[in-house]
């Protein structure tokens, strides 16, 4: 099974920028639609964005639409997620994985990257 490792987070004041990626350790991610996904504490992991395989088509969380954008480099087994204008409820750990509809398809997540927005 493909192994995610998340890196890219930190500590970014609100309106600023972040952009976050995920590398496949182990195998490819090529053949599947990719997304983002973050928990934040005392919640549940939520869907946040998704890419299909060739990149030409993306979806979002209404509560990023405008201000994320996600990408992919295919050749180099890369998935990012830019980051826009955050605010301090997008503080999270931010994890990435392959995406069916807006679920998870691994069992298996990676150590994701923590995110914090200061106000």
């Amino acid at each position: 099974q493909v192994q995610l490792v998340e890196s890219g987070g930190g500590l970014v004041q609100a309106g600023g920028s972040l952009r976050l990626s995920c590398a496949a350790s182990v195998g490819t991610f090529s053949p599947y639609t990719m997304g983002w996904f973050r928990q934040a504490p005392g919640k549940e992991r939520e869907f946040v964005a998704a890419i299909n395989r060739s990149g030409t088509s993306t979806y979002y969380t209404d509560s990023v639409k405008g201000r994320f954008t996600i990408s992919r480099d295919n050749a180099k087994n890369l998935v990012f997620l830019q980051m826009n204008s955050p605010k301090p409820e997008d503080t999270a750990v931010y994890y990435c994985n392959a995406v069916g509809g807006t679920s998870a398809l691994f069992d298996s997540w990676g150590q994701g990257t923590q995110v914090t927005v200061s106000s």
